[in-house]
């Protein structure tokens, strides 16, 4: 396997885990969560090209970066050449030092726009993108693209051969195609062929859900970094588990119950205080579900803890939660307030 860094420009990353950009999910509450956790990189949720939406308050928290830890990497979605250099522009003006152009996501309201995954189906469009945006700013432009549009149309080599000859700095591709949205396995031997045929730095995406399998999926592909997406859902510790087992081949211990209700509890003082009370509890709401999916009591959990309405009150019910795990007795979870 490669080294246990590489650099994306000037920026040295290590270890070779890196965040995933997931819309609604990659907040900056999340990103220096994960980055403190271990991760190498943790790029931004998606931000729109199109100025007319810079300066509604959900922009202005995905262009917030103040005190995030360097490097700081925005994803940034378009169709047109020209807008998609604007607010690389931008976004570098409000403290990005990578940008990372979006090829990669399936959502049909994304796809319908011909943004995201299905740009790939024009390959001079492509390069258009691609070129502007590079020209554009001085800082490195990643890039993340699926392996196709469908089963049949895998074009993720001559996208590839396309954003290396424009100036782009480091290459994710999530191992499926756009049709198959998340479905079925995530394969690697196109990951593996475009590994093969760039010079570039290329991370690998899909499915990685374990260090043993970072570690599986970094030997298969040669590839330089694995992006995590899904499996850090809940579980922002994967990062320090994987860095750990790709430098000793041991398997680190879990997080304490402790440990976990701590991390979450910051997690959700950290969403209060940059959404503000209202929106940080509903948005936190989403959260408590993944970090108590895999206990037996989640159920009764979430019921409780979608109904608190207040900042006090979820993390009243949070560490009650917790607290009487760690004692061993079952929780009592009271309708909350």
């Amino acid at each position: 396997m490669p080294t246990e860094a590489f650099h994306i420009g000037p920026y040295r990353i290590a270890p070779r885990a890196i965040l995933a950009p997931m819309a609604g999910v990659t907040d900056k509450p999340f990103r220096v969560l994960c980055k403190r956790l271990g991760a190498g990189l943790c790029v931004s949720e998606m931000t729109t090209s199109d100025p007319r939406f810079w300066n509604t308050a959900k922009s202005r928290h995905r262009m917030d970066h103040d005190g995030e830890p360097e490097p700081i990497s925005v994803q940034i979605a378009g169709t047109v050449p020209e807008v998609m250099a604007d607010a690389a522009r931008y976004n570098v003006d409000h403290g990005a030092q990578i940008i990372d152009i979006n090829m990669g996501c399936p959502a049909k309201k994304v796809c319908n726009a011909w943004a995201g995954s299905a740009l790939m189906r024009d390959e001079a469009l492509v390069a258009r993108i691609l070129d502007a945006v590079v020209r554009s700013v001085e800082v490195p432009v990643t890039l993340k693209i699926r392996t196709g549009w469908a089963a049949g149309q895998r074009n993720a080599l001559a996208i590839a051969r396309i954003a290396e000859d424009c100036g782009i700095a480091a290459l994710a591709v999530h191992g499926r195609t756009r049709d198959q949205q998340y479905t079925g396995s995530a394969e690697y031997d196109t990951i593996a062929g475009v590994k093969a045929a760039l010079s570039i730095p290329v991370f690998a995406n899909g499915d990685i859900d374990s260090p043993e399998k970072a570690a599986r999926v970094l030997r298969y592909t040669g590839c330089d970094a694995v992006l995590i997406g899904r499996a850090a859902q809940g579980r922002p510790w994967i990062f320090r588990e994987i860095a750990h087992y790709l430098a000793t081949g041991d398997t680190l211990a879990p997080p304490s119950l402790a440990e976990v209700r701590d991390i979450l509890l910051g997690h959700l003082r950290d969403l209060h205080g940059f959404y503000g009370e209202q929106s940080g509890v509903r948005i936190a709401r989403k959260h408590l579900g993944w970090y108590a999916k895999d206990r037996p009591e989640n159920t009764s959990f979430r019921a409780v803890a979608n109904r608190a309405e207040s900042a006090e009150a979820q993390l009243r019910l949070t560490r009650d939660y917790f607290d009487a795990l760690i004692a061993g007795v079952p929780p009592e979870l009271p309708v909350a307030a």
